[in-house]
Formats: C-alpha cells, structure tokens, sequence
C-alpha cells in the first residue's frame, strides 16, 4: 500500500504539483480515507520527502552506472558531471513540477538534500582516487578535490542555478564544456 500511495502521489506531483496535492487528493484516488493514508506516512512531508527520494535517487542512479565503467577516471567524470547537468536541466524544462519539489527540498535544506550531495561527492572521491592511483591526476587529497569539484561545478548541479542560467539565456552547453576542462586541468589532468 505504501508504495501504492506513492505512486499516487507522484503522479500528481508530476501533473499537477506538490504543493497543490493533498493528502485527500492522494487517499480519494486510491479510494480510502485521509486517515488510512496517515498509517502509511507519519505527514504529508514524510510523503514528499519519500518521492524526493526517488528523484534524486533517479541521479545517483546515473553517476553510479558511470563511475562503475571501466573508461579512464577523467573520462568518467567527465561523462558523469555532463549526465548530472543534462537529468537536471531536462528535469527543469519537462518536468517542472519536479524541478519545483528538488528546489523546494533544498530551500527547505532537507536531510534528502544533504545526504544526496554526500553521496555524489563520495562517487567524484572514488573517481578521482581511481585516478590518482592510474597517475591520471595529480591529487594529494582525493576527498577534498572531490569536495571542490562540487562547488566548481554547483552552477551546473543546482536547480535553481541551471534554471537561472536557462532564464537569463546562457549557453549552458558551453559553459558546462569549459568548467569541466577546468575541473579536470585542476585535478592535474595529465595528457
């Protein structure tokens, strides 16, 4: 029933927002009360919180497909970092309402949120690590490059950022191609 309830859920956040979806909208379609609903889900923010999950899980999902390739660590972030920015920025421009829950989530500062970007930055760790050991990058600490590396590339990771940039017209495409060169000639990148 859990997961019946939140594949009712989610399929009113997808058409017609989170914000706009109740609790008695979810209950009525699945033909029980609001209160049986709240035997599944302690809240309605255990619900939204439980469908930011699969989300930002959908993006975890692909960096870790990636990092498990056999290609060259800069090749893998490489491929990793330009997949993240294209989930994102596709997210934003065909599923707004999506896009609308990931940025509420992190306004909100969400432990979802913050467990995610851990998660990603212990896949760019283990990337740059594999890449320090074959002698592809000259790192010393691979844990904090993989920490700066989130912040070198958080215009192009965080919603609202993607979407200002989209807003404002920006090349993202280009700008994604440059900060990736420059992340990889920081990590020492030897050609």
């Amino acid at each position: 029933m859990r997961a019946r309830i939140l594949e009712v859920a989610e399929e009113h956040f997808r058409r017609i927002g989170h914000h706009k979806t109740s609790v008695a909208d979810i209950a009525s379609e699945i033909g029980m009360s609001p209160a049986n609903v709240y035997r599944f889900f302690p809240s309605r923010g255990a619900i939204n919180e439980a469908i930011c999950r699969r989300v930002v899980n959908e993006v975890a999902d692909i960096a870790f497909a990636i990092a498990r390739t056999n290609a060259p660590a800069s090749e893998r972030l490489d491929r990793l970092l330009t997949a993240v920015h294209q989930h994102n920025r596709t997210k934003l421009i065909n599923e707004r309402r999506m896009h609308d829950m990931i940025v509420a989530a992190m306004q909100e500062n969400r432990a979802i949120i913050k467990t995610h970007l851990e998660r990603m930055v212990t896949i760019f760790e283990a990337i740059i690590r594999e890449g320090s050991e074959a002698g592809e990058f000259q790192v010393e600490d691979p844990a904090e490059a993989a920490r700066a590396v989130k912040a070198a590339f958080m215009p192009f990771f965080h919603p609202i950022l993607i979407e200002h940039c989209i807003q404002h017209g920006e090349d993202t495409e280009a700008g994604l191609r440059e900060q990736i060169r420059f992340i990889l000639k920081a990590l020492g990148k030897s050609d």
